[in-house]
Parts: C-alpha cells; structure tokens; sequence
C-alpha cells in the first residue's frame, strides 16, 4: 500500500524590486538626504577662494549641520508620534529645500553656516522618520526594507561628493541648487504616493533618552562614537584644504572614499561580525582608522599619499557604521528609538565640534595637526570601547508586540545611520 505526502505549499519571499510607489519615493528622498553630507566637500575650498574665508570658518558648514542635526534627534521622535510620520517626512524636506536654496543665494560666509545649520534641522526629522515609514510601506520582510534603506544610505553618500565636484566645478552655489531641485522632486513624490500616516500610539518623551544614558553600555558605545566621529569629521572637513585641488577630482576622490564606505557597510561588515564578533571588529577598525589618519598626518605634503589614505579610510568607517549601530540595539533595557536617539545626540557632538578645532589647527599648528588630532581622538575611542566591551553583555532592548516592535526598530536604525 502506497502513502502519498501531502504537497508542501510553496513559500516564496517577493522580490526586493518589487515595491510600492511610496517606498520607491521615500527611498530616493533618502538618497538625495545622505547625498547633504557629503556634498559641501568638494567646494569647502572654493567658498574659501571665494568668500574670502578661512579653513576654520568654512568648517562651520559641517559644524552648524550636525550640531543642529544631533540636538534635532531628541525632538523628532516627539514630533513624528504626534504628528504621524508622512507630516514630519514632509516637513523636514521643506526645510532642507528651503536652507539649501537660501544657502545657494547667500552672499556671506556666515548666512551659509547659519542656512546649513537649518538644512541640519530639516535632514534630522526626514531621517529620523525615514526607515521606519520604509518598513511599513514595504513589500516583503523588514530585512528587505532595511536593505533598502541601507542601500540609500551607501548610495547617497557615495554620490554627494561626485555630484558636488560637477555642479561645484560650475559655481560654488551649484550643489546648494541642485539639492533644493531633487529635494522638490522628493518632496512632490512623498506627499503623492506615501499614505496618509496617523500618531503613534505612545507618545515619547525628551527626558526619555537622557534617562537612556544612565545604562554603561549605552554611554560607552555613545562616548566610543563621539570620539570616533571626530576622527571622520576632521578628515571629511579639512582633507580638501591640502589637497589643494579642483571641485571636480576632490568630488571623484571622495566618491572613492564614499563607494568604499557603502561596500564595506553592507557587505564587510556582516562578514567580520561573524567571524570575529561585534566589539573585536569595531576595536580594529577604529585602530586601522587611527593608523590611517596617523599616516595622512605623516605625509600630509604628498597628495597621492592623502588621495590614498582617504579612499582607505571608507573601508573602516563603513564597517564602524554598521557594527557601532548594530552594538547600539542592544546596549541597554530601553526601547530601541530611545537609545539611538540618546547615542546620535552624544556621536553628533563629535562631529560638531572636529571640523571647527581641524580648521583652527591647520591654520594655527600646522597642516598635519588636524589629522594628529583625528587619530588621537580615535584611538581614544578604541580605549573607551575596550575598557567599556563588558557593560556591552547581557542587555536587551525592552520588547514590543508586531508591528509597533517593527516600527520602534525601524525609527532606531534610521537614528543611528547617519555617520
């Protein structure tokens, strides 16, 4: 007598270009966002040329956008579960179209730090809300929507310096244009094809992510990072000054840097988690960084040495920015949301305020002092990772239920993926 098997229903998961409209629409918003951070990079020098203005005092443009962007981050989540996320994706692409057109317009050194601080606000509450609205509108499983975002994230950040030589090479105020023209493209696709979004059920607090910094593992990741981005910072803001080169080869060097970063973000990172683990990976990586930040510092004069030496460093920073954030999710019993939003306002000082020290000591020490400073302030943070690595074990997030669990996941790494 024969059995027969029942037939197993096939499960298949939907593919990954397989999306909705809105999620097409808020992840090319997303591109153009990460494209702001590199974007200034390529004409730091020209504005200077230009305007008449110092190392220190173009740095301003990196400092006023991330010191607002990072005290920003405490208040999005305030915002976005009061007003639901459509109404604060779209108020934050207003303000960056706004802020970067002014930008372009201004006349003044000091009008463009003060419209970039500006673009900072309106960069946090689009971000902040971003991968989460990405997670809820997508087909297929979180994993595939956060590939998505991860995408955006590496893609935009690659093209901000490539786009910003080319309309760089043309005007100074050309990549400040240029942002406020695609930003109107992704602000007319949000508001047309992303759903209508309502309030979250629990409304947060401000008090809630300082009282998240009471937890050792989530100040020691926080603190690590802080000094980690005044390494990335020093670099991004002050190479093009001896470099000494046209908006167009500082963009494709940079390009260099950020195609670097989006690999080793998506595809090295994984890999060495799970051959060596998270804190051993991020511990060398960050002394990589150092050494390669010490070697710029040693042959600032070459420019073939610098070129190198900044395209080597998106390996290491991209494998930081993935691991570091990973290392947040877990690092203490609060909400995820919560955590990242207490570790990108203490990571976001770092690179507030190495812009403007690499700026002062370039002009004042030396032109290798802004990279002897990078490297030591990574290599402090190695020390604070290494001598913290324990308060890192044995903590877990405070669990959700379904979709409010997904949609506090999705706002976390969302927080946590601007470096």
């Amino acid at each position: 007598m024969s059995t027969r098997t029942a037939p197993q229903p096939q499960t298949t998961t939907p593919s990954i270009l397989h999306q909705p409209r809105a999620v097409w629409a808020v992840a090319f918003a997303c591109v153009i966002a990460f494209m702001g951070i590199g974007l200034v990079d390529p004409i730091l020098k020209p504005i200077a040329d230009q305007l008449h203005a110092t190392p220190s005092q173009v740095s301003l443009l990196f400092t006023s956008y991330m010191a607002v962007t990072g005290v920003a981050m405490l208040i999005t989540g305030v915002v976005s579960s009061r007003i639901g996320a459509k109404r604060t994706l779209l108020s934050g692409l207003v303000l960056i179209i706004a802020f970067s057109a002014l930008a372009g317009s201004s006349d003044s050194i000091g009008a463009i730090v003060g419209f970039r601080a500006g673009w900072g606000l309106g960069n946090a509450l689009f971000i902040s809300t971003a991968l989460a609205t990405i997670v809820s509108a997508a087909s297929g499983s979180v994993a595939q929507a956060i590939i998505l975002f991860e995408a955006a994230l590496g893609l935009g950040i690659a093209a901000g310096p490539l786009v910003g030589g080319q309309l760089g090479s043309i005007s100074w105020r050309g990549p400040f244009y240029g942002v406020a023209v695609l930003m109107l493209i992704a602000l007319v696709a949000t508001a047309v094809f992303l759903p209508k979004t309502a309030p979250a059920a629990r409304r947060t607090s401000l008090a809630d992510p300082f009282r998240a910094l009471r937890y050792p593992g989530l100040l020691t990741i926080a603190v690590t990072a802080l000094f980690y981005n005044m390494g990335f910072f020093a670099l991004l803001a002050y190479a093009p000054f001896p470099l000494d080169m046209s908006a167009t080869q500082v963009g494709f060097i940079f390009f260099g840097w950020g195609l670097l970063l989006a690999i080793t973000s998506v595809a090295v990172a994984p890999w060495l988690q799970r051959l060596i683990g998270t804190v051993p990976s991020v511990l060398a990586a960050l002394l990589l960084f150092a050494a390669d930040l010490a070697f710029m510092a040693l042959f600032t004069d070459s420019k073939q040495a610098l070129v190198v030496g900044i395209i080597l460093a998106g390996a290491f920073l991209g494998i930081n920015n993935t691991l570091i954030t990973e290392a947040v999710m877990g690092a203490a019993p609060v909400e995820r949301a919560v955590a990242s939003s207490a570790y990108s306002f203490v990571r976001f000082s770092g690179g507030a305020v190495a812009p403007y020290i690499a700026g002062k000591l370039g002009e004042n020490v030396s032109i290798h002092a802004p990279f002897w400073m990078g490297a030591g302030a990574v290599l402090v943070g190695a020390l604070v990772l290494f001598g913290g690595r324990r308060t890192l074990q044995g903590h877990l997030h405070v669990p959700g239920s379904g979709e409010h669990d997904q949609q506090d996941e999705a706002e976390a790494l969302a927080l946590g993926d601007l470096d």
